[in-house]
């Protein structure tokens, strides 16, 4: 009698979806091609839920030459040669891009005598080029 005046419980169901049995043999569904799996994934999504199926590729390793790319990117960004990444938004700040590039500086500084042929000249060039960027749009 409690439940007199509301509407009867629905069922539910519960499904495995564990890659293994018991025992740890492989179930045989899991043996499914992916195109299957994808498919019935999209199938059971809510209607304008939007998700990412596959992960993203790897970040690429971490060496002197991303890193010291990474810091250009960032002038690049604050002195509005190329949009932002996060916001992709082009705008200008002088005094950010000022400090990136003085941060590249003190880097080549600090690391002169300790880098290879090939990074010590691509530091040189990415502070020439971000350099006369700089000049250009101060002048402007």
């Amino acid at each position: 009698m409690a439940n007199e005046g509301q509407q009867p419980e629905r069922p539910f169901k519960v499904e495995d979806r564990r890659r293994f049995t018991a025992t740890g043999d492989p179930r045989p569904e899991a043996d499914a091609p992916q195109s299957e799996v994808r498919a019935e994934a999209s199938q059971q999504r809510a209607p304008g839920q939007d998700f990412q199926l596959e992960s993203p590729p790897p970040p690429p390793s971490i060496n002197f030459a991303t890193f010291v790319l990474s810091l250009s990117t960032q002038a690049l960004a604050h002195l509005g040669e190329i949009p932002d990444p996060v916001t992709r938004e082009v705008k200008t700040d002088l005094i950010a891009a000022s400090q990136m590039i003085d941060i590249l500086a003190m880097l080549e500084q600090k690391t002169r005598g300790n880098l290879d042929p090939e990074e010590t000249q691509l530091l040189k060039s990415i502070l020439y080029d971000l350099r006369l960027r700089y000049v250009e749009k101060t002048k402007a």
